[in-house]
């Protein structure tokens, strides 16, 4: 199942339900040039991930970090941490992804004493997983049979996939990696969440620095240096490309023009939002609303 537009609340985290009719697990193959964004935007969610790539090279970004992973590796990306992905080399990526809910790992008697420790380290963000590596091999080809699984569903496969589960786990936690706890990356962490959240609450009105400061319990120059260092960006100009982002759903109704669009999502100027997002997007927005409403009759037709 290709997911092409992710839902998210305000505060970024993923509304999509990670789960099976039986387990709380999901695993589908995500093409990033097909969603609704061109990549896959920021976003968060409660359930561990797992990626493997499947076709070509990606770049994730997790919290303030910056990943390469080519084909046939793959990416933990742990609970809780601000996320997306976008292609190398437009190649038309495709990876496969596992999204567990951290109960679901092992049992409630091991959860304590080997998850709970590593969901909760603020120097595991993330694991790069080299298909190289004994034990990387070995997550690889667990989410491979995971997938196969879900999708022939064979005489007790439930079974199967909750045996792989914990082999991937295993491997995971044997490879030598050293976990740390540092209560100022959780607070980091919490307020950059907090500052988006209010954006997102926020994004249609007109928005000053010290509002998004206030919201994260920092300085204005505190604030920039946040948005610079987790995002690579400033308030102002993540401000504008997420009222774009708002903006793609908007255009695609047929019963709205461009211009309302403009006012809907925060701009006070039609020209000024058809100059950002002509820049964005490498279109103009009437070009982008006449491309959507022209495939939607394709496929209809």
């Amino acid at each position: 199942m290709q997911i092409k537009s992710i839902m998210i609340d305000e505060s970024l985290k993923e509304l999509t339900k990670h789960h099976t009719i039986v387990l709380p697990i999901a695993c589908y193959e995500t093409i990033i040039n097909q969603n609704i964004h061109g990549y896959i935007p920021l976003h968060w969610h409660d359930e561990i991930q797992f990626v493997l790539i499947v076709k070509g090279e990606a770049i994730f970004q997790v919290n303030e970090d910056r990943i390469e992973v080519r084909e046939g590796d793959g990416l933990f990306i742990n609970s809780g941490c601000l996320h997306m992905a976008e292609e190398k080399n437009q190649l038309g990526c495709v990876y496969i992804c596992l999204n567990i809910s951290p109960h679901f790992v092992l049992s409630q008697e091991l959860y304590t004493t080997y998850v709970t420790p590593y969901i909760q380290a603020t120097n595991l963000s993330y694991l790069h997983i080299d298909e190289r590596e004994v034990w990387g091999k070995n997550i690889l080809n667990a989410i491979l049979k995971i997938k196969q699984g879900i999708e022939e569903k064979s005489p007790y496969y439930e079974i199967d996939i909750t045996m792989q589960l914990t082999l991937i786990w295993k491997n995971l936690i044997v490879n030598g990696f050293q976990l740390e706890y540092v209560q100022t990356e959780v607070l980091k962490n919490q307020r950059m969440k907090e500052m988006l959240s209010w954006i997102h609450l926020h994004y249609a009105e007109k928005i000053m620095l010290n509002d998004i400061a206030r919201a994260g319990q920092l300085s204005r120059s505190e604030c920039c240096r946040y948005f610079k260092r987790i995002l690579n960006t400033t308030p102002l100009n993540y401000i504008l490309e997420y009222r774009i982002q708002k903006s793609l759903f908007l255009l695609q109704q047929t019963d709205t023009n461009v211009t309302e669009v403009a006012y809907q999502v925060g701009f006070n100027s039609t020209s000024y939002f058809i100059d950002k997002f002509r820049k964005s997007m490498h279109m103009t927005p009437l070009a982008y609303k006449k491309y959507k409403m022209d495939k939607s009759h394709d496929t209809i037709i």
